[in-house]
């Protein structure tokens, strides 16, 4: 019943909430007598902060309508299309678009790479900058993923055995052999075990890996987040946290882990920093600071937009992720297949890691080169990100000037796949295994050969 309260309290919010904008907008707009009484900008501020408080956040798009060509102030049109609808997920592909037949031709040639999103409460638009920034010198594909409650019961489960499957497709349906992975977060388990089990059995795998910020061995470093996961047992999860979909949803009666819940553990990871943002929104409003107010709305419109899992897919991942640390461990199997990451030995490995990442700490991901041991030293890196949280090795100022440039190169380096067992010569300045961000090479944030302007497909 926990989830049709928490729909009849929104139900109740809903009038409240809309009256609070309606207010906020009269108080606030400069062509309105109300804007002219005493104290009408703190009306105005309290009812929007109010407003925004209360309102329901719908997944935002992605709104990636152009690329900027790197170091040229011109642009391409960037088009989003679904290259594979499946149940619970979408592969989005953002297809760029030129005139000019040489440049088609350079784009062409650029690597592709699959960006795999997390299904951890927030859509895939969370990676909205990582793909703008990808976009540069990349064709790039994103895995969508569906709210849960929004898929009819008659699809049927969805349990992290499919996640490890629909990833299987994803890379078969792009192929393989031309193809770069990149996993944020929650993701990297269930790819590093897809490409593993298509490496065991004979397929093509991926050019390339990149990992970031992802619970492979959650025994190193544990969080906060990592405790949680394993101070109770599974029943309890199962008893305390799955709720059956409300009946004014398409996937009513199917058991989640709702979104609300999600976001409530969100909060409560660092209460008194979004007290202070929302109070830097109001003081900011009542000063008329649009710039760091819009700031706040964008920020808030993504982090409060989050989404409900499929109760299979959320349970598996306590259990094999967090308590019983399966893959590390060697034991993990999927579909009846043993997960087995020494298999992989034609593609290159990059984990990423930010120093002050409070969600997937220290060596997590790192742990995925004991894993790998079929991969050659000099076909993997490490980078730890100096002074990055969790997001930022993905998103903002670090991901695009520090970690971007240096994924880049190392795509490019290996946009031809490594032969399998071989020990290349590192590059010049770069430890084999092992990198850090200071001590990137000198080149990893030279800027791209100019480029001409074009506009058909790409």
């Amino acid at each position: 019943m926990y989830y049709q309260m928490h729909e009849l309290g929104r139900a109740w919010m809903k009038p409240w909430t809309l009256l609070a904008d309606a207010t906020a907008r009269a108080f606030g707009a400069d062509t309105t007598w109300l804007s002219q009484v005493p104290g009408a900008d703190r009306v105005a501020a309290a009812n929007e902060l109010l407003y925004r408080i209360g309102k329901d956040y719908e997944k935002p798009a992605f709104g990636i309508h152009a690329v900027d060509n790197d170091d040229t102030e011109r642009t391409y049109p960037v088009v989003q299309l679904d290259a594979l609808v499946k149940p619970f997920c979408k592969l989005l592909r953002f297809k760029r678009y030129t005139d000019d037949p040489a440049h088609l031709e350079v784009i062409k040639a650029q690597p592709t790479v699959l960006v795999v999103a997390p299904l951890s409460g927030h859509h895939s638009t969370l990676l909205r900058d990582t793909v703008r920034t990808l976009l540069r010198d990349h064709k790039v594909y994103i895995t969508d993923w569906i709210d849960a409650r929004m898929v009819p019961a008659e699809a049927g489960a969805f349990s992290l055995d499919d996640y490890v499957a629909y990833i299987e497709a994803f890379i078969r349906h792009i192929g393989a052999e031309d193809l770069h992975v990149i996993s944020v977060c929650q993701p990297t388990v269930p790819v590093l075990a897809a490409v593993s089990l298509m490496a065991g059995r004979g397929e093509p795998t991926p050019r390339s890996l990149v990992m970031m910020g992802g619970p492979i061995d959650t025994r190193e470093s544990p969080t906060s987040v990592n405790n949680l996961a394993t101070e109770k047992p599974l029943e309890w999860f199962e008893q305390t946290v799955i709720h059956p979909v409300p009946a004014n949803y398409p996937g009513r009666g199917r058991m989640v882990y709702p979104g609300f819940l999600q976001h409530m553990g969100f909060m409560a990871m660092n209460p008194e920093r979004h007290l202070e943002s929302h109070w830097d929104f109001y003081r900011n409003l009542l000063k008329g600071d649009d710039e760091d107010a819009e700031s706040h709305r964008r920020f808030y419109d993504e982090y409060n937009a989050v989404l409900d899992m499929p109760a299979e897919y959320y349970l598996d991942t306590i259990r094999v992720v967090f308590q019983q640390h399966l893959l590390p461990r060697g034991r993990w199997d999927v579909a009846g297949e043993r997960v087995d990451p020494s298999q992989i030995t034609g593609t290159a490995l990059l984990t990423i890691e930010g120093e002050l990442d409070d969600i997937s700490g220290a060596g997590q991901t790192q742990a995925a080169h004991t894993l790998c041991t079929g991969v050659a030293a000099a076909h993997r890196a490490h980078i730890t990100v100096e002074g990055a949280g969790h997001y930022g090795i993905f998103s903002g100022r670090r991901w695009r000037n520090q970690v971007y440039p240096q994924v880049r190169d190392f795509i490019a380096r290996h946009a031809s796949a490594p032969a399998a067992g071989t020990q290349a010569k590192p590059p010049a300045g770069e430890a084999p295994g092992v990198t850090r961000a200071q001590t990137a090479r000198k080149t990893a944030g030279a800027a791209p050969a100019k480029r001409r302007r074009t506009n058909r497909a790409v």
